[in-house]
């Protein structure tokens, strides 16, 4: 049979899709997830929740909405919780039933809700919603809004509202830090505890939430404990320590008859902690913690401890591997969870005796798990990609059979040729061993004269990973492959996956410990004698865009270079962004004790040196590494009278290459690899005199 496939395009962008939050009914039987797909004409990412059967029928859309998060199903898999954002309206709490029907809304809150969890009786549904100290007193007063009559009041409303809230914040006084995030600033509000009484029919009227907790604090998501009597959440034990990701404290709030008790805080100094569980019968809290002198460096540790509070027991201390979710066994005698090695993500066992970590059987090794969860009967539902297929729904079941749910990228992938990715492993200068990854054009050829242009990929963080099931970079990687670019990255100095120890590498040492491992790379494919010396491309984002400036303001060995939302000059980054925490406790001290040091590592320090044509990309709403830093950079490039280009992208926060608008994604994509083609594609005719030969005539 002919084959018709054809190379991937950047326009493919828009029929990919992706997959979060998978939930297993308590029976087993379905999962519920959210998909995510492209409203092209709104450019907009929609969401879903869609049902799939775990024998593997075919899935179906349980909702309607274009924003639905979060499912829920209830203790008795009945109904299912979900919060719906609705146009201009603030994300509220419905349920629906799970045989179907129509959706019923449950809270009309002004400032939304989110994180939902069911009472294990399934009469309560908790969940968050945001106020102000003066807004919590209106409410303890009894004082709410009426319910508008018709739809013509309600907007009424909800523009007087809006006009209302934008005078209360102009001028804004900001009074601590940090005091912006995401696309946004904060305002004055914390997220509180909620619950609501589920009615048991669906004409009885939807009763009025009530707020547990009190207190200038934001509550993490709630976590029921099995016998019903209290949640675990956490919050901050340092409401001055300026931070939104360390300092924090597991809590139990009780959960009184009526009104609300102080909560209790379970754990100590020492660590930042998140994510508590209960086990199943109640006896233990497990939770992830990190130690708050090297809270990036150091990696995520799986720790229990008694239901009453008390001394923690490390369970992976001993494994070297950074924990990134984790879930009880239904029988309690350990715990699932995610962590990164070696490129890939899969599932271990976690025994409670802390005698370490067993891989799930039977995974393939280059699947990188993003979401799981574990269901009552011991079913693992989880959303994952390798090097194949971005992103698909598995379930794992009790004997340990494996189902692909579904198959949503199937047709464009049967569709398009899907470069096969080569592991490539190389030796560092040092002798260590550095992983990476190559991706060939499908019409590769070693002996081709003149050689292929490669194309270098950067992660950021510096403590992230990569690997062929990176959902946020497979399709771009093949775009660049089908382009007739030799792909390129690795996880050098600094990445997780490979210890403690590759993580500490880069503490207090970015740019001089992780340049080594990336040029080593580039000279084992040279070696190979297929790579074209004079055009090699390198990009990266956020951590990534600092290494790209770093390596063309030491090297000139790049023919051009993109850098996306990364950090130029760590003096600024450190007081513009919403994690100064980053730069105080990776380079242990404050910028006006470490101003020398901090400059030593900031690429900016040394940008009178790059000769190398840049493409600086950047969000006009990125409070993670704010503008700023990339107007610097391009205006010492072109002080200097630099090839640069600087391309601003509006309404956009640092995620924008990820969840950002559609048509910015494409752009951002698209731009790069024309960038690329500018100053590494050489026309066919003149391949072979690159190398000394003679052409046709």
């Amino acid at each position: 049979m002919l084959n018709t496939a054809s190379p991937f395009t950047v326009e493919d962008l828009y029929r990919l899709g992706w997959l979060e939050d998978p939930q297993v009914c308590p029976d087993g039987r379905v999962v519920a997830f959210v998909r995510v797909t492209i409203d092209r004409p709104a450019n907009a990412n929609r969401r879903a929740i869609w049902i799939a059967p775990t024998d593997g029928g075919p899935p179906r859309r349980f909702t309607s909405g274009v924003n639905d998060t979060s499912p829920r199903w209830s203790p008795d898999g009945r109904w299912l919780a979900f919060v719906r954002g609705r146009g201009d309206q603030t994300p509220q709490l419905y349920v629906i039933r799970r045989d179907g029907g129509e959706a019923r809304c449950l809270t009309s809150l002004p400032q939304g809700v989110s994180h939902p969890a069911w009472s294990p009786d399934g009469r309560w549904i908790a969940f968050l919603s945001r106020l102000n100290a003066a807004e919590r007193a209106r409410e303890d007063a009894g004082e709410s809004e009426p319910t508008p009559p018709d739809e013509f009041t309600r907007k009424q409303i909800a523009e007087r509202r809006k006009y209302e809230e934008e005078r209360r914040f102009d001028p804004r006084v900001v009074r601590r830090l940090p005091y912006r995030a995401g696309v946004d600033f904060f305002d004055d509000r914390y997220a509180q505890i909620y619950l609501i009484d589920v009615p048991e029919d669906d004409d009885d009227p939807a009763p009025q939430p009530r707020r547990i907790t009190d207190a200038d604090l934001d509550f993490g998501a709630p976590v029921w404990m099995p016998d019903g009597q209290a949640l675990l959440t956490t919050a901050t034990r340092n409401p001055e320590g300026d931070s939104q990701f360390f300092f924090f404290d597991v809590l139990r709030v009780p959960v009184m008859p009526e009104g609300r008790a102080e909560p209790q805080r379970l754990t100590a100094p020492g660590f930042t902690y998140w994510n508590p569980r209960p086990s199943p019968d109640g006896r233990l809290i497990a939770c992830l913690r990190a130690p708050e002198g090297q809270p990036f460096s150091a990696g995520t540790l799986l720790a229990v401890m008694d239901a009453s509070g008390g001394a923690l027991r490390d369970l992976t201390a001993a494994t070297d591997l950074s924990i990134e979710a984790f879930d009880w066994l239904p029988d309690g005698d350990g715990l699932l969870c995610l962590a990164a090695y070696r490129g890939a993500q899969p599932l271990w066992r976690v025994a409670l005796d802390g005698s370490g970590c067993q891989r799930l059987d039977q995974m393939p090794g280059d699947r990188l798990i993003a979401e799981c969860d574990v269901g009552t009967d011991g079913t693992v539902a989880f959303v994952a990609g390798d090097a194949a297929n971005p992103c698909e729904l598995y379930v794992h079941d009790p004997v340990g059979v494996e189902r692909r749910l579904t198959a949503f990228n199937a047709p464009l992938l049967e569709e398009r040729i899907v470069a096969p990715y080569e592991e490539l492993i190389y030796a560092a200068p040092d002798g260590q061993k550095v992983q990476g990854w190559v991706i060939h054009p499908s019409d590769f050829d070693p002996a081709r004269p003149g050689g292929y242009p490669l194309a270098v990929y950067i992660h950021g963080g510096p403590h992230l990973m990569w690997g062929p099931g990176v959902r946020s970079m497979w399709h771009e990687w093949q775009v660049a492959a089908a382009r007739g670019y030799v792909v390129f990255f690795c996880n050098p100095r600094g990445s997780d996956g490979y210890g403690n120890a590759w993580r500490l590498a880069t503490q207090s040492n970015w740019g001089f410990a992780d340049a080594p491992d990336i040029h080593a790379g580039i000279d084992a494919l040279l070696a190979r004698g297929y790579i074209d010396p004079r055009r090699i491309a390198v990009t990266g984002g956020s951590y990534g865009g600092y290494m790209t400036v770093w390596l063309i303001a030491h090297s000139d060995r790049f023919a051009c270079a993109a850098a996306a939302r990364g950090v130029y000059n760590l003096l600024t980054q450190h007081s513009t962004s919403d994690a100064h925490e980053l730069v105080e406790l990776t380079f242990e001290g404050f910028p006006w004790e470490n101003h020398a040091l901090l400059w030593r590592h900031s690429p900016l320090a040394y940008a009178h040196r790059i000769t190398t044509p840049l493409l600086i990309l950047h969000a006009e709403r990125d409070y993670r590494v704010p503008i700023s830093e990339a107007e610097q950079l391009f205006a010492f490039l072109r002080r200097r009278k630099q090839v640069v280009e600087f391309v601003r992208y509006p309404r956009e926060g640092h995620e924008l290459t990820r969840t950002g608008e559609p048509d910015h994604r494409a752009d951002h994509m698209r731009r790069i690899l024309e960038w690329f083609d500018q100053f590494c594609q050489m026309p066919a005719d003149n391949r072979a005199s690159s190398r000394g030969e003679k052409t046709d005539d």
